[in-house]
Formats: structure tokens, sequence, C-alpha cells
């Protein structure tokens, strides 16, 4: 159909058509396109129906917003206003690459239209279309030369290309343009400069990065940006001197930054621990209430010198009352030599200042105050959480208790004790009372709804988080609105425990949509950032989205849900399954139907889950590749899809970075013996299959293979348990030996913990390493003896007695407040 053009009185109407959209007023807008169609001459007018499914778009009426736009289209094919209001369509449902196609055709009937090239560009730089990107900016540059944002977006294209130099060169010819007054503070020029020097920098030019620096110094706002990379441009220079006074005019300005010492080590060139330690010999005369020049030196340190600046760092610290110096040593213990001299000396303070209120009744020091006492046995008590005695840990935090009952920080130290004990209900106890000492505390409140999780008490997690969420709106879905993945990320663990499977994927996709919006949000800032020329934060910000799905709450929500969708497979839901139970006697016909409604919906989510659990594997094998269980996760899926080639893949990254990791064993295992029995596996594909196995890993034979990984790890349980697993798996006549294999209690085997030791006594009593339920109960009789206070290791019956107890025990208050 040809083209018809309006009149000038509707071409008029259709004018205020487009303004009335761009100003949101869609009501008028619409009256207007009602004027032009309602003539019969222009009822098919194309461009005036794709307007007005433009409107009806803005105002939720989707569908009819589709059929009036593709009419429109097909009624004027060669209009560009068709095509761009079909691309904008497509872009409000996110179909980028759909709406990019659309850009195009309308470039092809108006190849110079301003707005559609800077609509095409915001999408190829979402889509990260970088080489089409280039060539719309260099379209914009050539049509309006004296916008900025012609200019910082080209030069943006070839920085995002990773051609520097091109870069900032436009840059350069984009600066000459520009008038400003070198005495005048103007905060955008000064960004630009900055963002000019990152792009030399980025390029490797060093020595013109620092002469740009220097030239354009009085005109950059941010003077300490300046003096960083200054210092940063001197050391890759190697011009020490100059680099050694800029690190210490920094030092100078902020004593208490790290990177600092570590830029004056190099930039003197100290690598032995003499020429180390005179550099922070001398910050502690120049700095003496510092206290990181006396922190660094105590992770090049060792011996005698170790303990001595150490025992300065730590009497500062424990007279000023400092909660958070074992943050600050934690990293030291790896080291076995340095944990016993942190011990030896914080023991001995507390026996000093338990008799004589001094660190040492024999050094002649002032008196310390009761609090100093206080916080010494405050460390010892995480002190002795970090190496797993948690007796030692609980005596000391419940002398501090007893001497200060009001202090939070030592309530919340006793809930992590029993948490890394192994008692997380215990822990969910002591952390709400932590909580109850202050309501007001958003932190605590926060600390006490995350433990609470873990101990499964979702509903009272969420009453927890209730007194800082919204008023009048539902926790979880305000908790959900403000993207809050701490919570949901625990949430979906609790669930997954609980055997809600259905809970437990609702809170990992509610996740995955937080990714997708914050990867759209990004949008909002393509055109914002040119124009208010934050431009170093911009490509800070494109680079961020880029790696987005490397956050750890993401592995959490895909690794959780992929481990699901993994059970789901091996034991599909039915009707009668523990997802589908529930306790219907109280609930009303309307309850009892949405139940039902919810139950259907879950059913048909996990139709075909293993295509489910790919979704979420995808982003980690790109972004998540140095972490094993990645690999070994795509192991189970291709495992149970019989992808053969795949699996290989999977065990081929896995072994490069932990060859001896037990759960890759059994991968392995499993993978040789599928490969040799495999019925529908082509012969032509085994056979490279075993060439490839045999190249790797030198045997095939998943039996000899086994032997010979538990000869290795011969002393180590959790590989021991590998093995064990694997012998039942390949022959059940095994199991008695399988099970005195795993079940080891022998001093001199090593790695063991309570992680491994629940997870033998799980594969006990779920049959993995044979019918074993009698030696289940007497290897949890033997690990409650070396773990008292873990959970999984208590009695039969445990709970309910302590439950029992804990009744009897509010009765008894109770009684007592009453005769009172």
């Amino acid at each position: 159909m040809p083209t018809i053009t309006l009149p000038p009185k509707e071409n008029a109407l259709f004018k205020r058509i487009l303004r009335c959209y761009e100003h949101k007023q869609y009501r008028n807008g619409l009256k207007f396109c009602k004027q032009i169609l309602s003539n019969p001459k222009f009822a098919e007018h194309g461009e005036t129906l794709a307007m007005k499914g433009l409107t009806l778009n803005c105002l939720g009426k989707k569908e009819e917003a589709y059929d009036l736009v593709r009419r429109g289209l097909r009624n004027d094919l060669k209009s560009h206003v068709c095509w761009h209001v079909y691309g904008l369509l497509q872009r409000s449902d996110k179909k980028y690459d759909e709406a990019i196609k659309c850009y195009r055709n309308a470039l092809k009937w108006d190849k110079d239209n301003l707005q559609i090239l800077r609509d095409l560009s915001l999408l190829q730089i979402q889509m990260r279309d970088l080489e089409g990107y280039r060539e719309t900016r260099y379209q914009l540059l050539q049509l309006r030369p004296a916008q900025r944002a012609s200019w910082i977006g080209y030069a943006i294209a070839y920085h995002l290309l990773e051609d520097y130099e091109m870069a900032a060169k436009i840059i350069e010819e984009f600066r000459k343009t520009q008038q400003t007054s070198p005495d005048k503070v103007d905060y955008e020029y000064s960004e630009l400069l900055l963002y000019q020097n990152q792009v030399l920098r980025e390029a490797g030019l060093y020595k013109e990065a620092l002469e740009h620096l220097s030239n354009y110094e009085k005109q950059i706002c941010d003077k300490l940006a300046v003096e960083e990379t200054r210092g940063e441009l001197l050391l890759k220079l190697e011009r020490m001197e100059e680099a050694t006074q800029v690190y210490r005019r920094l030092q100078e300005r902020n004593p208490e930054n790290w990177c600092y010492y570590h830029g004056l080590e190099k930039a003197l060139k100290a690598e032995t621990v003499d020429e180390k330690r005179k550099i922070y010999a001398e910050a502690w005369e120049q700095y003496p209430k510092g206290l990181v020049p006396r922190r660094l030196p105590l992770n090049f340190l060792s011996g005698v010198k170790f303990r001595e600046c150490l025992d300065k760092y730590l009497r500062m610290n424990f007279s000023k009352g400092c909660p958070p110096v074992f943050t600050t040593l934690k990293s030291l213990y790896h080291d076995k030599e340095k944990v016993a001299i942190i011990e030896e000396l914080v023991v001995g303070y507390e026996t000093s200042l338990n008799g004589c209120r001094m660190f040492n009744q024999n050094d002649g020091g002032k008196e310390e105050p009761p609090t100093t006492l206080l916080w010494v046995q405050y460390f010892l008590a995480q002190h002795y959480n970090m190496i797993s005695q948690q007796t030692l840990a609980l005596e000391y935090i419940n002398t501090a208790i007893e001497s200060t009952p009001t202090l939070i920080e030592l309530f919340v130290i006793k809930a992590k004790i029993y948490k890394h004990a192994g008692n997380i209900k215990e822990a969910a106890q002591w952390m709400d009372e932590a909580q109850a000492l202050d309501t007001a505390d958003r932190f605590i409140n926060s600390k006490c709804a995350k433990y609470m999780l873990k101990a499964g008490l979702v509903k009272e997690a969420e009453e927890m988080c209730s007194k800082f969420t919204r008023e009048g709106a539902s926790a979880v879905e305000n908790l959900n609105e403000m993207q809050c993945m701490w919570f949901q990320t625990e949430c979906a663990l609790a669930y997954k425990g609980m055997e809600k499977y259905g809970d437990a994927l609702k809170k990992c996709h509610e996740i995955e949509r937080h990714f997708v919006e914050i990867t759209d949000d990004q949008f909002d800032f393509h055109t914002y950032c040119m124009r208010k020329m934050t431009l170093r934060s911009y490509v800070d910000l494109l680079k961020l989205e880029d790696v987005l799905r490397q956050h750890p709450f993401y592995y959490k929500a895909a690794r959780t849900a992929i481990q699901i969708y993994l059970g789901l497979h091996d034991n599909p839901l039915t009707d009668d399954s523990k997802e589908m139970q529930a306790d219907t006697a109280n609930l009303t016909d309307k309850e009892l139907k949405k139940m039902r409604n919810k139950q259907r919906r879950a059913q048909k989510k996990v139709e075909n889950p293993l295509e489910e659990a790919v979704k979420f594997l995808t982003p980690l094998k790109h972004l998540v590749r140095d972490k094993i269980d990645t690999h070994l996760l795509a192991f189970e899926i291709y495992f149970r899809k019989e992808k053969y080639l795949l699996m290989l893949q999977s065990v081929k990254r896995a072994v490069t970075i932990n060859p001896d990791d037990p759960w890759l064993h059994q991968c392995l295992v499993r993978f040789f013996k599928g490969v040799s029995e495999s019925k529908d596996l082509p012969e032509a594909v085994r056979t490279v299959l075993k060439q490839e196995i045999t190249r790797l890993f030198g045997d095939s034979n998943a039996n000899s293979f086994n032997q010979a990984y538990l000869a290795k790890h011969s002393i180590s349980i959790p590989h021991r348990l590998a093995a064990a697993k694997m012998m039942v798996y390949m022959d059940s006549a095994t199991e008695t030996k399988a099970m005195e294999l795993a079940t080891g209690m022998d001093d001199t085997l090593v790695n063991r913990s309570i992680v491994i030791c629940t997870d033998v006594l799980d594969s006990l009593r779920n049959g993995v390493l044979g019918d074993c339920k009698e030696r289940a109960e007497a290897y949890r009789a033997e690990c409650h003896k070396l773990y008292p206070y873990t959970l999984a290791f208590m009695p039969p019956g445990y709970e309910e007695n302590a439950k029992m107890a804990n009744g009897d025990a509010n009765a008894d208050t109770e009684e007592l407040t009453n005769e009172m």
C-alpha cells in the first residue's frame, strides 16, 4: 500500500499526537488519533495507527497496541515512523535484538534521522554490539559535530573496543574545542580530563599520562585522585624518588590507608624484612596513634619481632576497646606459628589482667580499666572459635557475659560460636537475645533474621525483618522490592532444607529477576552519564554489568536452583509427595482451591527440570569458571542428559582447578563407568572418549581408578568417603568394606570436620553406603563425643526433650512470677 500523505489539517493533528506522546499526555494523544482515523480517507493511515498503538502501550493495553502497530506497518512499510514505533514497542518488551532490526529498517527510509540513530546506539551499547555502536556514533558525530555527546560517544566506542590510542586522540580533539579558564572550577571538564588520563593509562602511555596530569592538574577538582594517579604512574615509570615523595604526602593525608604503605614499599624497593620494617618503624614515630602501620608489619614479620610488634598492636586495641581487632588479624590464621604466638600473648594478658589489672605484671605498666579484660576475653572467645575449640570459646564468652550482660557484641559472638559448633538453633536463640538488647539496630536485626533462616524458622525471620520494612506491606514483598538478596538466598536454602522445593525455586527465580532488572537499569545511564560527564564511573558500570552474574548472590541462588532441579529430575514430584502435602482440614474452600492452583503451577514449572537447570548454569560457565563447583554441577546435568562429550569438557575443566577433589572423583568414576557400559553410545564416540580418558587420566577402568585414588588419599576422611561411595556404586557386595572405610575414627586420619562427619552420617542413613542403620547410630554417638554441641549428632529425641525442658522452665518462671 502506498504511503498516504496527510493534508495540512491532519498533519498538524499528527504533530500534536507526537507532542502528547513526548509529554506523556496519552489521553489527549488518543483523542487526536481518533480525529484523524475517523475520517474515512485516513482510517488506515499507517503512522497514525502506529502512534495510537504506541500510546495505548503506555496505558498498559499491550495486545491492542501490537495489533495497531503491526496494522500500521503493513499499511506503510516504507515509513520510518512505523518502523521506529515498532522498535520502541519491542524495546518496551525488552526484545532488544528485534528492536535493533526495526531501527535498521527505519534508517533505510530515513538514514539521517537523529532520534532513530540515538535510539539505535542505546540498544547497541546495551547489547554490547560494539562495532555497530561505533558506526552509529560516527554517523551521529557527522550529523552533529558541535554536540559534546557526539564526540564523547564516539570516543567511548573506541575505548570499549580497546583501541585506546584512537579514543585518546578523539578526546583530545574534542578537548581543544572547550573554552575553559585555567582558574575556573568546572567539574564536568575536570571529569573529562580524568577520563582522558584513564584512557592514556590503559593504552600503556604512562609518560604521556603523567605529562597530561601535570599540565592540567589545576583544572582537575579531585585532588586526591591526581595524587594517587601520579604515584601509580611514577611507579610504572620507575621514578622511585618522586614516587616516594608522593606516597609520603599521601601517608600524611591519611596514615590509615593500607595502599599508601604498599606504594611506599614499592617506591623504596623494600624487599627484605628489615627494609620493610624500617618503613613502618618511621611511621610508628610519625603516627604514634596509627593502627595500620602497626598492623601491616604483622604480615611479613616472624618470631620475636612478630611478637614485639603484635604486643604493641594488641595493647593499643584492647586499651581503646576496639571490637574489630580479631577481624583485622583473621588473615594471619593460616600461619600456625603466628597463631601460637597470638594465643600465648592474649592468654598471658587475660591471666595478668585478672590478677593485677596490667597486661604484664613485670613491665611496670599503668593499670588498665576493667573493660580491657572484657575485650581480651571477647578476643579469646573468637580466637578459640576460629581454631575449632568451641568449649573454650564458650567459657570465655560466658565469663565476659557474666561481667557485662548488656554488651550486644558478646551475644553475637556466642551465637557465632554455636553456629560454628553445628547448633544453629541454639545460635539463633542467642542472636535473638542480642537483638532484644537493641531493637533499633538494623544490623543486629538482619543478623538475627539470617540465623533464624539458617535454623529453618522462616516465619520468625519474616517477623524480625518486618520491624524495619515498610508499614502496611508484607515484609517478604517489601524485601523483594528492595532486592534484598541476602534474605532471599537464605530463604531459598531454608526451604530447600525443609523440602519445600517450590518455595525455594520461587526465591531463586526472584534473585534471577533482580539481576535481569539490574542489567536493564543500565539503560537509563547510557545518555545520562554522557550528559553529566561521569565517564569514568560509566565505563566502570559497563564493565561491572558484563560480569554481573559473578556476584556471590547469583552464584548461591544458581547453585541452589540447580541442585533442586537435579533432585526433582531424580525424584519427580507426585500428587502425594511432600511438596503437595498440606494440612487441609482447617482450610476454607476458597483457600483450598487457591492452594491446589498454586500446586498445579508449581508442578508445571518443573516438568523439564534439566532444561531449567541449564538456564541457571549458562552464566556460571561463562563468568565463574574458577570455581570447581560450576563444572561439577555442569557434569551432573550432562550426566543425566547423557551428553558424554559435554561431561568430558566439564571434568577436564574441573581437573585443572583441583584434580583431587572428592566430588570430582565421584563424577569421574561415574563417567568412566558410563562410557564403558552405555548401550546408546556410538562405538566411534566410545573409542574417542576412551582414548581421551586414557590420555588425561592414564586409566579408563573405573575400579582400578578408584583404588588408585584411595591409595593416594588413604588418610583423608573426605577422600575415603568419596572412594567408599564409588565402591558401593560399582559393586554392592563391597558395602561392609566401604562402611568401615568411611566411618574410620582413627587419630591418624586428617581433614575431619563437622561438615564431613555430617556427610558421612547422612551417607550411612540414606543408603549410599548400603544398609548401615545400626552403624549409623554408633557413628553418631562417636561423633557426639567429638562434637558435643552439634545438633546433627545429638541423641534421638534430643529436640523433643529440649522443648519439654524449656516448657518446664518457662512454667517454673511463670509460677515464680505469679508468687511474686
